[in-house]
């Protein structure tokens, strides 16, 4: 990957980023620490977030051209290539996609900047378990709650994500202080079945969707929605769409004609419809829906 590197700001530079918008991959709902310092909409915009134990401000002008600051050549490419999915090629994933369908080519053409993060998985996991019956800024504040107590300060008011070891020793009270609510026995029992190797995160790589998943369903309070989250934007398994009660009802909209149908039947239809891309797709479909508004209960 071509970029520039400006040793006196500690900053590499994209001049192209072709399939790829700061806001609309951070702003998703997919990761839940960063927070926008400046900008808004298709202008120009400054995220800052917390990944890996590290801390990085991400910049976008109008023309498209990012830097990523502050980092180091060999950090960009260690972590934030990675991370970023920056090295896909989201231009022919994109191109297989709207071939398929024109929901997708609809979507994509106003939200084709989504790329798959690839996050550490024991915070995906962590953070997709708060997320049952709440909100993205709840999320954020009870993570943010988490990583004060049980983490240790990074800068910009970010703190390390706490291992599972640390969470695994704490106790129920100490969780449920972070605002974990019923969450709380669910975190825990997740820390201490990663902390004992009970669950090993990352043999999970390894495996298919199905095993994947059925490993992680081992833990107390998650389901396949969790899972599918989790193995999505964690664990490279682009193939995986995640289906909850909200995708269900923009499902049955565009392609069942308002007809009621399962989850594991709108997984399946994913599945044939988009191939190994189902998860792009999904991400692409929920962001137009939301922007939308398709899909709300309150829905005429």
């Amino acid at each position: 990957m071509l970029y520039e590197y400006d040793r006196s700001a500690c900053a590499v530079r994209l001049a192209e980023a072709p399939g790829f918008s700061v806001g609309q991959t951070l702003e998703c709902g997919q990761c839940f620490r960063f927070a926008r310092v400046s900008g808004a909409g298709g202008g120009a915009a400054e995220y800052v977030l917390a990944a890996y134990d590290k801390v990085l401000r991400v910049r976008q002008e109008d023309s498209g051209a990012v830097t990523f600051f502050p980092t180091t050549p060999e950090e960009f490419e260690a972590v934030w290539i990675g991370y970023f999915d920056l090295a896909a090629d989201y231009e022919n994933i994109k191109r297989v996609l709207t071939e398929k369908d024109e929901w997708v080519r609809e979507a994509s053409a106003r939200f084709g900047g989504i790329r798959i993060l690839n996050q550490e998985p024991w915070e995906c996991l962590v953070s997709f378990i708060l997320s049952q019956v709440s909100n993205i800024p709840r999320i954020k504040k009870v993570l943010g709650n988490l990583t004060r107590a049980f983490g240790t300060p990074i800068s910009d008011g970010f703190h390390t994500f706490p291992s599972p070891a640390r969470l695994a020793g704490a106790g129920l009270g100490e969780l449920e202080a972070c605002g974990t609510g019923f969450r709380a026995q669910y975190i825990l029992d997740a820390a201490q079945k990663v902390a004992s190797g009970e669950l090993r995160l990352e043999a999970l790589f390894a495996l298919d969707a199905g095993g994947a998943r059925e490993e992680l369903m081992k833990i107390k309070g998650v389901g396949p929605k969790i899972a599918d989250c989790v193995m999505l934007f964690s664990l490279g398994k682009k193939e995986v769409f995640p289906a909850d009660v909200w995708i269900k009802r923009v499902m049955q909209r565009f392609y069942f004609g308002g007809a009621p149908e399962s989850i594991k039947a709108i997984g399946d239809f994913a599945a044939r419809r988009f191939g190994e891309y189902a998860g792009v797709a999904q991400e692409y479909l929920y962001a137009y829906a939301r922007d939308r508004q398709i899909g709300k209960k309150n829905e005429a």
